[in-house]
C-alpha cells in the first residue's frame, strides 16, 4: 500500500489493525551518524581552448599562397597565407622615390639656409615635407607587410574559409587557430551550490580540484581546478558559470568538445540516515523515529543533499534518535513495533538498496 494512502487511512480511521509483534518479526532500526564525508556532483560543461581566434584578412587582394594545412600544429611567426602584394610593393616604391625626393630637396635647401639665400622657415618648410615623405613609406611597408599572414601563437589550424586563388576583401575569415596545451571547461551552477562553494572557500582558498569525464565516458588523464567564477547569475536560468583550467598536454582534449565536470567538495560532521529509512508525504520527506516505548512516529526532516543510498540531514533529527530502517509501508504513526536495533556503521556498510 503507498504511503500516502496509509497516512490518508490512518488520519479516517478506516485502515485494518497492523500492530507488528515479537511473534511477527523485528523490524530494523538504526540511529543518524556523524561524519565527515564528500558530495560529488556532475555538471554539464563546454570545453574551450585558452586561446581561440579567427584570422582574417587585413588587406584586400588575391589569396597567392597558402603555407600551412588545416589541422596543422604551427609556431608563432609561421608564415600562413600570402595576398598577392604586387600593388602595395609598387605603393612601397612609389614613396620611397617621393621621401628620396624630399631628402634632396631638404638638403638644397639647407645648404642655402647655410648661405642665409632661403629663411629659416624655408628650411623648416623642407624639412615637414622629407618627414611626411618618410612617413608615407612606413604606411606603404605596413600595407604591404599585412599581406602576409603569420601565426601570433602556438596552436593549430582550424578550417579554411578561403582556397588559393580567392579574391578576399579586407575582414574576410581566413581560418581559425587554437592554443589548446591547457583548457577551459566551463560549466553551471545554481545559486546555491554557489553560495555554499564560497562559504568553503572562506575556510580555504586552495582552488577547488575537479575530474573531467570526456564524451566517450572515460575520465581525463589530467586534474583540474576551478580558478575563476563569472560576475553575473543568468536571470533566465538562474545559474552562474565556473570555469576550470585543465593542462592538455597530450592535445586530446579540442576546443568546442563537450563533457561533464565532476566536482567533490567535502562535508564536515554531517548527519547521516540511509535512504531507505525516509518516505515522502507530497514534496516532503519524513522518517518514522522510534520513541521509548517502541512507537513510531512521523517525523518531517531536511535533507541538505543526497550520496549513494543514503541522505545528508539537515534538521529535523539528531544522533541520539532511533529511525525504522525496514517495514515502512508496513506501519504508520503511532504503531507499537518489535525493532532489531543495529550501529549506524553496520546498517551503513551493507546498504545496496534505495529508499522505498
Amino acid at each position: 500500500m503507498p504511503l500516502v494512502l496509509v497516512a490518508a487511512l490512518a488520519t479516517t480511521g478506516c485502515h485494518r489493525e497492523n500492530h507488528v509483534t515479537e511473534e511477527e518479526g523485528k523490524f530494523l532500526a538504526t540511529r543518524p551518524v556523524r561524519k565527515d564525508t564528500e558530495l560529488t556532483k556532475e555538471y554539464v560543461a563546454q570545453i574551450r581552448a585558452i586561446q581561440h581566434i579567427e584570422l582574417r584578412a587585413l588587406e584586400k587582394g588575391y589569396l597567392q599562397k597558402v603555407f600551412v594545412d588545416e589541422g596543422q600544429h604551427i609556431a608563432a611567426g609561421t608564415k600562413m597565407f600570402q595576398i598577392m602584394p604586387l600593388i602595395y610593393q609598387a605603393e612601397v616604391q612609389k614613396a620611397q622615390a617621393e621621401a628620396d625626393l624630399s631628402e634632396i630637396e631638404l638638403k638644397n635647401t639647407k645648404l642655402l639656409a647655410d648661405k642665409n639665400v632661403v629663411s629659416p622657415n624655408e628650411l623648416s618648410l623642407s624639412n615637414a615635407k622629407f618627414n611626411k615623405a618618410k612617413a608615407e613609406v612606413a604606411l606603404a611597408s605596413t600595407h604591404k607587410s599585412l599581406t602576409e599572414i603569420r601565426a601570433p601563437f602556438d596552436g593549430i589550424m582550424g578550417r579554411f574559409n578561403v582556397r588559393l586563388g580567392s579574391l578576399v576583401a579586407e575582414g574576410d575569415l581566413l581560418t581559425t587557430l587554437s592554443d589548446n596545451r591547457n583548457i577551459w571547461v566551463y560549466f553551471n551552477v545554481s545559486e546555491a551550490e554557489y553560495l555554499k562553494y564560497k562559504q568553503q572557500q572562506n575556510q580555504g582558498s586552495e582552488p577547488t580540484p575537479v575530474k573531467l569525464i570526456m564524451a566517450n565516458g572515460e575520465v581525463f588523464d589530467q586534474p583540474g581546478k576551478v580558478e575563476t567564477i563569472e560576475a553575473d547569475f543568468n536571470n533566465g536560468t538562474g545559474n552562474l558559470a565556473f570555469r576550470a583550467t585543465f593542462p592538455n598536454p597530450k592535445g586530446l582534449l579540442r576546443h568546442g568538445e563537450t563533457g561533464k565536470v565532476v566536482m567533490t567538495t567535502p562535508v564536515k560532521n554531517a548527519l547521516v540516515i540511509p535512504q531507505k529509512a525516509t518516505f515522502d508525504v507530497l514534496d516532503k520527506k519524513f522518517v518514522y523515529v522510534i520513541d521509548e516505548k517502541n512507537v513510531v512516529r512521523q517525523r518531517p526532516i531536511t535533507v541538505v543533499a543526497e550520496l549513494p543510498h543514503v541522505f545528508l540531514v539537515d534538521s529535523g533529527l539528531d544522533e541520539k534518535d532511533k529511525v525504522l530502517v525496514d517495514g515502512l509501508r508496513k506501519v504508520h504513526d503511532g504503531s507499537p513495533v518489535a525493532i532489531d536495533f543495529k550501529e549506524p556503521a553496520e546498517v551503513l556498510g551493507h546498504l545496496d538498496v534505495a529508499a522505498e
